[in-house]
């Protein structure tokens, strides 16, 4: 099928893309008289254009910080095709002008201004900043239509649109979703533990990172925590308290995707390495309820004034332990080359699912796996449950350890 024809593109003080907040469309590309816009009279925004109509939609996500960038990414890169490449406002796209923007998500082209000449990441101040890093996989033109779909429907449903242009799309079937592959094994992961605890601890800088580099592995382990939860959670989400039989349990509050709290079970195990970690950084081995201190804890500067660590640093001693651990198979001789090269292109998230998967290897409930990696959200009687609360802690206590070998 052959490309639709192009409009005449309008004219612009600078033809190359602008992030949303720096957009100055000119008038007739700003959405003012968008040929799908509702009549006024009907509004429940106060929208005059294009841009104030998707900034009132994208405020609806602004306590939750990853789900904003995410959709303002989507609709940024709408409006940028709409005004650079079709020469229309936002409110005046059509079901063919959106089967054309699904394949140029595919392929952004001309790539000169569309897609970034490296591949650092450059700030959105920065002129040669580019909506694109490359072209969009499959899963993810998918999850963009979703995301636009969405803010469409509610675009609609607030009478600044006559109608979602992508109600249209042919209704796909949802694809099986694949096996979880990016995980350890339990060889590779037994790699990376044995990789932490030879680190060298001479200097107090040298210790501090070693125990921070444990404690890292440990409780994204152990609590099969996000990034984005393991930076965001302080020492005091760390609480106690006694099952029906009297046994003390503790637990960690954790705020994940959607804003949405879910109990995780801090194993005897856990709360130990707590123990040991707070201990090398000279602080009572118990945090108090309510304690504001970070869940992990800078090398240098005082414990208790620190930022959060960023998810940038995060990833960061992550990439280091997990290339640590492939130099170290790599020595082993060249048929161990691409077991290294697996290790060496592991995340954080592969620490999540290596923790769900080890899980399962060890028959824990799978239930018990979901709440405690939040896949679900949890129904409003839940609270009730604690008797299977505590069956969860328990299976989740015996079955998931990480096995420390303590040296000298």
């Amino acid at each position: 099928m052959d490309p639709l024809p192009l409009p005449p593109r309008h004219s612009l003080v600078d033809p190359l893309p602008t992030p949303l907040e720096r957009l100055r469309p000119p008038p007739a590309l700003s959405g003012a008289h968008g040929t799908n816009r509702a009549p006024a009279t009907g509004a429940r925004i106060a929208a005059a254009d294009d841009l104030a109509a998707v900034t009132a939609w994208l405020a609806r996500y602004a306590d939750s910080t990853a789900t904003l960038a995410t959709y303002r990414r989507e609709v940024e890169r709408l409006i940028l095709w709409a005004v650079l490449q079709r020469g229309k406002p936002l409110s005046s796209l059509t079901h063919e002008d959106l089967l054309l923007y699904e394949r140029f998500l595919a392929d952004p082209q001309p790539a000169a201004r569309w897609m970034l000449a490296g591949s650092k990441k450059l700030a959105r101040s920065h002129p040669d900043w580019r909506p694109f890093a490359g072209p969009l996989s499959p899963g993810s033109v998918r999850q963009a239509l979703l995301i636009l779909n969405a803010c469409f429907a509610w675009l609609t449903e607030a009478g600044y649109l006559a109608g979602n242009p992508l109600a249209l799309a042919r209704r796909r079937r949802a694809p099986t979703k694949p096996r979880i592959t990016r995980y350890l094994s339990h060889e590779l992961w037994a790699t990376v533990k044995d990789t932490v605890a030879a680190m060298p601890t001479e200097t107090a800088r040298e210790r501090l990172h070693a125990a921070r580099c444990r404690w890292v592995l440990t409780v994204l382990y152990l609590g099969g925590l996000r990034a984005s939860e393991l930076t965001a959670t302080p020492m005091g989400a760390f609480f106690c308290r006694r099952d029906a039989q009297g046994i003390e349990r503790w637990w960690l509050e954790v705020t994940g995707k959607g804003n949405k709290t879910r109990l995780v079970p801090a194993t005897d195990e856990l709360i130990a390495e707590l123990a040991r970690y707070r201990r090398a950084h000279g602080l009572p081995p118990t945090p108090q309820f309510g304690e504001t201190r970070a869940l992990v804890l800078p090398v240098i500067g005082k414990a208790g004034s620190e930022k959060p660590l960023s998810r940038g640093a995060l990833h960061l001693i992550l990439k280091e332990m997990f290339g640590m651990a492939a130099t170290r198979l790599r020595a082993r001789g060249p048929e161990w080359e691409a077991q290294a090269a697996v290790l060496a292109s592991a995340s954080a998230h592969w620490l999540r699912h290596t923790a769900g998967s080890h899980m399962t290897d060890q028959q824990v409930d799978l239930r018990f796996v979901r709440d405690n990696f939040g896949h679900s959200s949890l129904s409003t009687t839940s609270g009730y449950l604690h008797s299977e609360e505590d069956a969860r802690h328990e299976a989740t206590q015996v079955r998931h350890r990480i096995g420390w070998t303590n040296k000298a």
